[in-house]
């Protein structure tokens, strides 16, 4: 049985800080440059560029973050790829499909087994459970055993599309995912609340260090207003 990790590879980006500059500087028929930067010895944006930046995020002037976009390549289990779903304005997905593909599947096995969490909360998990090696066994198990059915179905002639109902939520899929810089920036602010499932706050991690390169100066004023 194959095992995997999450994982979120960037594929494509359209666009940079000074395409956020530009779009809002336009409504004044003007455009800024980068400058020179002689102590990184790369080029960055001027001082006024990067308040104007600041000054978008912090009045909410959100239509200039939209015009760079970035494509990802995202790896997650099943029950990660259902949620994120859910974020649809702005951004695009296109994901692996079992009904075609019947390769062999990988599948996601927690390092750490959380519980229940305290009181009248009703979503997310709290500390970890006490007996952390039975679970894993039972989970290895039940998840080996939709394997097992999965390769029998279709050994025996039944169509992938069907095959495919009996793998567990833990089954690993992968696909595209493009969103503008917007988009992701709510992607992110909700995903790495303390309150969003750890799986989902891992993807949303992972996208957020790659648009903090991307960015530095916009994902910084839009995730951190000021």
């Amino acid at each position: 049985m194959k095992t995997a990790d999450i994982a979120v590879n960037i594929l494509d980006h359209m666009g940079s800080d000074l395409t956020v500059v530009n779009a809002a500087r336009v409504s004044f028929d003007k455009e800024s440059q980068f400058e020179w930067d002689h102590e990184e010895l790369g080029v960055k944006l001027s001082d006024a560029d990067a308040r104007l930046v600041k000054y978008l995020a912090r009045h909410n002037h959100w239509s200039p973050f939209a015009h760079p976009s970035v494509q990802f390549r995202v790896k997650a289990p099943i029950f990660v790829a259902r949620q994120l779903v859910k974020h649809q304005v702005g951004g695009v997905l296109n994901e692996v499909s079992r009904r075609y593909v019947d390769s062999e599947p990988e599948f996601y096995i927690p390092t750490e087994w959380r519980g229940r969490p305290d009181g009248s909360v009703k979503q997310g998990s709290g500390e970890p459970v006490r007996h952390q090696k039975l679970v894993e066994t039972v989970v290895k198990k039940t998840t080996a055993d939709a394997l097992e059915i999965y390769n029998a179905l279709l050994s025996s002639g039944v169509a992938p599309e069907m095959a495919r109902m009996v793998l567990p939520q833990n089954t690993m899929t992968e696909w595209y995912w493009t969103g503008s810089l917007m988009f992701w920036v709510r992607v992110c602010r909700q995903r790495l609340d303390a309150h969003a499932q750890a799986e989902t706050q891992q993807v949303a991690l992972l996208v957020s260090q790659h648009m903090q390169k991307l960015f530095p100066v916009s994902w910084d004023a839009l995730m951190n207003p000021q």
